[in-house]
């Protein structure tokens, strides 16, 4: 497994092979954190693909490594960072900061004025998405649209978000402003499928 080539690029139609196989650790992931998690079918991993709006991280040899997507709401107001998932095998070697980047970064480019959501109960999360400009907020200051939460109803503790009408979960909302960070440009590659690479030693 020594000195592996890492790709990080936007998903294509040919990577929708994978999806079974990043549902499935998905929702491992979550029962082995004991933390609840919104769960996707490999049909919706799939059309985030055919609609561009999805990145992989896949090896030199074809073999998956890790995967996220962005989704808007609200005619474009907000847009969600979702989904983000490794393989255990590839694991605390940077693949999900750099994943996390590239979405964070397409997100940015499509929809310039969007304010970025993260909902997510993980530490790690939340400090990528901190480093990026992420800053924790109330569940009512991220996006309304009944679409969004439509995907939190598979999750183990939606009845408390339901019984807290929405206002807190166990999960932290995270936003990203734009506004706050005006100078900021994002360069035009990004959105090409070019990938960024690194080596797994």
């Amino acid at each position: 497994m020594e000195n592996q080539m890492i790709f990080v690029r936007v998903a294509t139609l040919n990577d929708i092979r994978y999806a079974d196989e990043i549902v499935k650790e998905t929702e491992a992931s979550a029962i082995a954190r004991g933390s609840g998690i919104a769960k996707r079918t490999p049909e919706s991993i799939a059309q985030k693909m055919r609609d561009g709006k999805a990145v992989v991280a896949v090896t030199s040899s074809g073999k998956w490594v890790g995967f996220a997507y962005f989704q808007p709401y609200e005619n474009n107001k907000f847009v969600s960072n979702s989904g983000l998932i490794v393989s255990p095998e590839f694991r605390n070697s940077g693949v999900a900061k750099a994943i996390k980047d590239r979405v964070f970064k397409m997100a940015r480019k499509l929809y310039p004025e969007a304010k970025i959501i993260s909902i997510t109960s993980g530490a790690a999360i939340m400090k990528m998405n901190t480093a990026l400009g992420f800053e924790p907020v109330t569940f009512s200051e991220i996006t309304q649209d009944e679409s969004f939460w439509e995907g939190c109803k598979n999750c183990v503790n939606y009845d408390i978000l339901e019984g807290k009408k929405k206002c807190n979960c166990l999960c932290t909302a995270m936003l990203f402003d734009p506004e706050k960070h005006q100078a900021e440009t994002i360069p035009s590659e990004v959105l090409r499928h070019f990938p960024m690479y690194f080596f797994r030693s």
